[in-house]
């Protein structure tokens, strides 16, 4: 699977998830760092990439739409960087699992 990671989210989180043996890209990578939702929900279809946040905003637009990239919205609070990580990758399994079976938004508390 390809995810895509919203700018508030720590780059070795890139590194954890090719880890685990998923394609990942950081929106800094991109030259997405600054940019608009919108740019980064078209790049994320474009790569058909799942967009990784924090940020409500890509999942509520993801629940309006029929259609559009999936969403992993963490919802993990002020965590600390290493705690965030570790949270994501063990939920890979029901991540992955979730957007396979067409789940539009998937939610890691």
């Amino acid at each position: 699977m390809k995810f895509l990671l919203d700018a508030q989210l720590p780059p070795r989180l890139v590194k954890a998830l090719k880890h685990a043996g998923h394609e990942a890209l950081h929106v800094y990578e991109c030259g997405l760092l600054t940019a608009a939702d919108g740019k980064i929900r078209k790049f994320a279809s474009k790569e058909r990439a799942v967009v990784v946040s924090k940020d409500a905003d890509f999942a509520v637009l993801r629940m309006q739409a029929a259609s559009g990239p999936a969403v992993v919205w963490l919802r993990l609070g002020n965590v600390p960087n290493d705690t965030l990580v570790e949270a994501v990758v063990a939920a890979l399994p029901e991540i992955v699992a979730a957007i396979e079976s067409g789940e539009g938004v998937v939610e890691v508390r």
